[in-house]
C-alpha cells in the first residue's frame, strides 16, 4: 500500500511541477513576444490559493535572473506568472533576457512556506540555529533585508559565510550583528526544469 501512496505523492509533485514551470516559461515568453501558446488554459484550484515563490533562471549553471515574493499575497498563479517575467525583464543584476537565450534558459519555481521568526541571543545562537540545505533565510536589520533561498546552501554550506553574504546583499558589511536584527526561516517546494 505505501508504495502505491510513494508513487501517487511522486506523479502529484511532478504533475504540479510540470504546471508551475509551464506557467513561468509562458510567461517570459510572451512577455518577450512571442505568440500566446494555444493550449487549453491550466485548470488547478491550488493555482488560485494565495501563495508566494521565487522564480530563477539559470544559463550554463550560472544565476540568470531571480525574483520572488516572501508573503503570500495574491494567487499563486499571478505570483508564478509575475515574478518570472521579473526575473527574466527586471533583475537589475543583469541585462534583460533575450528572446534568443530563452531556450538556453533552465527555470526554477521554489514555492514558499510562511516564515517563521527565530529567537536567538546573540549572531552565534542564530548560526547555531540554522540548518544548511533545508532553511531559506530572511535577514532583516531597519531598511535593510535580503534573503537566500535553501538552494544558496549549496554555494555557501557555512552558516557564518551564509550570514555575511546574506548581510551583504542587504547592504550591510559582512560582520555587521545589532540588537535589533530580525532573522525568519522558511522552507521550499522547489521545482526544477530536468529534474525527474
Amino acid at each position: 500500500m505505501r508504495n502505491i501512496t510513494d508513487a501517487a505523492t511522486r506523479t502529484e509533485r511532478a504533475d504540479k511541477g510540470r504546471i508551475l514551470l509551464t506557467v513561468a516559461r509562458s510567461a517570459i515568453a510572451e512577455a518577450l513576444g512571442m505568440p500566446p501558446d494555444d493550449a487549453a488554459p491550466i485548470q488547478a484550484d491550488w493555482l488560485q490559493e494565495k501563495g508566494a515563490c521565487f522564480v530563477t533562471l539559470k544559463k550554463d549553471g550560472e544565476l540568470r535572473g531571480c525574483i520572488g515574493s516572501l508573503e503570500a499575497r495574491r494567487p499563486l498563479l499571478q505570483d508564478v506568472h509575475a515574478n518570472a517575467i521579473h526575473a527574466a525583464l527586471h533583475d537589475p543584476r543583469f541585462p534583460l533576457l533575450s528572446l534568443a537565450e530563452l531556450e538556453d534558459i533552465r527555470i526554477e519555481v521554489s514555492l514558499l512556506s510562511p516564515s517563521t521568526r527565530m529567537a536567538f541571543t546573540s549572531e552565534s545562537d542564530a548560526l547555531n540555529q540554522l540548518r544548511p540545505g533545508h532553511d531559506g533565510v530572511i535577514f532583516e536589520c531597519g531598511s535593510h533585508k535580503s534573503t537566500f533561498l535553501p538552494q544558496v546552501w549549496e554555494q555557501l554550506p557555512d552558516p557564518a559565510m551564509f550570514m555575511a553574504h546574506l548581510k551583504l546583499k542587504a547592504g550591510l558589511p559582512a560582520d555587521f550583528w545589532h540588537e535589533d536584527v530580525l532573522i525568519y526561516i522558511y522552507n521550499v517546494e522547489k521545482y526544477a526544469e530536468g529534474d525527474s
